[in-house]
């Protein structure tokens, strides 16, 4: 039979600790839009987008094209990234071009597939 831990035998055992904690959580808006914004890389698609984006800017065409999605597909999984400000875009003639929003959103990729990669 598995062992349980104990629970604790008062409510303020580390009260220093405790007052602390509480000090530097970020307020539950700021955790919420945090949650919010790692739930737009729980979509393969809009990681394989952003994966793209990573090495040159481009149209929802050629997005589309190389991913063998529909551009209405690809349209809407852009606006998903572009309200989540991952993605921006800019007019050239007709065309929207789309790019990665900043140097973060490579980070966050890049930092979960390093910890992927660890044994």
């Amino acid at each position: 039979m598995e062992e349980q831990m104990p629970y604790c035998e008062t409510n303020h055992q580390h009260p220093e600790l405790i007052e602390h904690l509480k000090a530097i959580t970020p307020d539950e808006e700021i955790l919420y839009d945090l949650a919010e914004l790692y739930k737009v890389f729980g979509d393969s698609t809009r990681i394989r987008i952003l994966y793209l984006l990573f090495e040159s800017e481009m149209c929802v065409c050629d997005i589309a094209q190389i991913l063998n999605v529909s551009q209405s597909a690809i349209s809407h999984q852009l606006r998903v990234l572009k309200q989540a400000k991952l993605v921006k875009y800019r007019r050239d003639g007709k065309s929207i071009i789309y790019s990665l929003a900043d140097e973060h959103v490579r980070t966050i990729i890049n930092q979960g597939m390093e910890h992927l990669s660890e044994e």
